[in-house]
């Protein structure tokens, strides 16, 4: 029941209507992140975020934006990654009018008052200290950087304190009139609806947004001969580090295996990875591994928070691990248990109106096709045992080796001579 029209002006609208919830879920996904930056105006994808709740010609204030969904006990945010920006409201489907007049006001109707874009600022700013504060925030940007280097996928999404200190009103405006275009745009609409009425509303809200020329995204350039290091000291009683390789884009028909492949190293509380370094060893509180992809390029990492004397012992047990997985097929026992995980964990996310957006939504913007949940299960179990091999083989190699630590360790020497396969 899943169904996607396009308006004259080239916006796409997705209807997702479900009859076993009383919520609906509004969001207005554009292709519009950190990827799409220039250095200069870096993070203006998650300031210009920020921005839309900050008044629009209906509602003037950040109280009124705000007071319209906190009235009817809706939720409303928005957030920003490397390849798009999202804002969506969460509302019982009696308020879906609402909740679409929200939506769209915020979007098409923002009026970026100069006293809110000084003000925001210095939110950002906070937003930065609080990031690097966090040992478990700070350690993504480190193996992005390491990984991408002085490129937007290698950029911190909130920008640094310069680029967001010294944005314009006239940089965001020209950003949001360059990727906040019809044919850059998913509406996607999921809970309790009726498609038709839906689609009539989303039309008439956003039918006058007025078509224009998308500009060239930019690939992300990958350069890589040797296992590589990045080490960051801090003085900590925990040590965090970011293992793993570069791997392949979301197009890639090898994502379910790799997906799997991280389950099975990390990617849940019996996983080989949790169940060795925790359990057995009990160095570290938090293992996962996770297989992240866009659509240009993606990796496999584990992150780890390690006792400090410790995390030379972790770092070979994961190479291990990913070691084993280039040498043995997956037992018929523990691929099906990997597969009933990742089908029942999907599922039970995709419960809620906002994930159900949000997974088709994504699709179909960064994709340009809709795959519904039973598709995908599809996918998983026609995962063979051989094939999560076969992507071990194909990405655990010295070449695509990546180290990140954040910690109290002033050498990069000891872990330069185990980092290799």
């Amino acid at each position: 029941m899943i169904e996607e029209k396009k308006l004259s002006n080239g916006l796409r609208v997705i209807t997702a209507p479900r009859e076993n919830t009383d919520s609906v879920t509004v969001l207005v996904l554009v292709g519009a992140g950190v990827k799409h930056e220039e250095k200069r105006v870096s993070g203006i994808s998650h300031f210009l975020e920020h921005m839309l709740f900050k008044g629009t010609t209906n509602l003037p204030t950040p109280l009124a934006v705000a007071d319209v969904i906190d009235r009817v006990g809706g939720v409303c945010n928005a957030f920003t990654g490397e390849e798009y920006t999202g804002y969506y409201a969460k509302v019982d489907h009696k308020h879906i009018d609402l909740a679409l007049e929200w939506v769209s006001d915020i979007f098409l109707h923002s009026t970026f008052p100069l006293p809110e874009i000084r003000r925001e600022k210095g939110v950002v700013i906070e937003e930065m200290h609080m990031q690097h504060d966090d040992p478990r925030d700070w350690i993504h940007m480190l193996w992005y950087s390491l990984l991408y280097g002085d490129q937007p996928a290698g950029w911190n999404i909130l920008g640094t304190e310069k680029s967001v200190s010294e944005l314009s009103r006239k940089d965001i405006l020209s950003y949001k009139d360059a990727w906040y275009v019809p044919s850059n745009t998913v509406v996607c609409v999921a809970g309790r609806i009726e498609p038709s009425y839906v689609f009539r509303t989303v039309k008439r809200l956003f039918g006058g947004m007025e078509p224009s020329p998308l500009a060239p995204s930019i690939l992300t350039q990958e350069k890589q001969v040797a296992p590589a290091v990045l080490l960051e000291f801090r003085e900590s009683a925990q040590t965090h580090i970011a293992l793993g390789v570069r791997a392949f884009g979301l197009l890639d028909e090898r994502k379910y295996g790799g997906m799997l492949m991280a389950t099975i190293l990390g990617g849940m509380m019996s996983s080989r990875l949790f169940i060795t370094i925790r359990e057995k060893l009990g160095l570290a509180y938090s293992v996962s591994t996770s297989c992240e992809m866009d659509t240009d390029v993606g990796f496999l990492s584990t992150m780890a928070g390690i006792k400090n004397e410790g995390v030379e012992k972790v770092v070979q047990v994961i190479l291990k691990e990913y070691k084993r997985m280039t040498e043995e097929v997956v037992s018929p026992g523990d691929l099906q248990k990997i597969k009933d995980h990742e089908i029942g964990k999907m599922t039970l996310q995709l419960e809620s109106s906002s994930s159900f957006a949000h997974f088709l939504a994504t699709q179909e913007l960064l994709e340009g096709r809709i795959l519904t949940p039973e598709d995908v299960y599809g996918m998983i179990k026609n995962v063979r045992g051989s094939d999560i091999r076969r992507v071990a083989q194909d990405i655990f190699r010295n070449d695509r080796l990546n180290l990140a630590i954040l910690g109290p360790l002033k050498s990069e020497k000891p872990f330069r001579n185990i980092l290799h396969l």
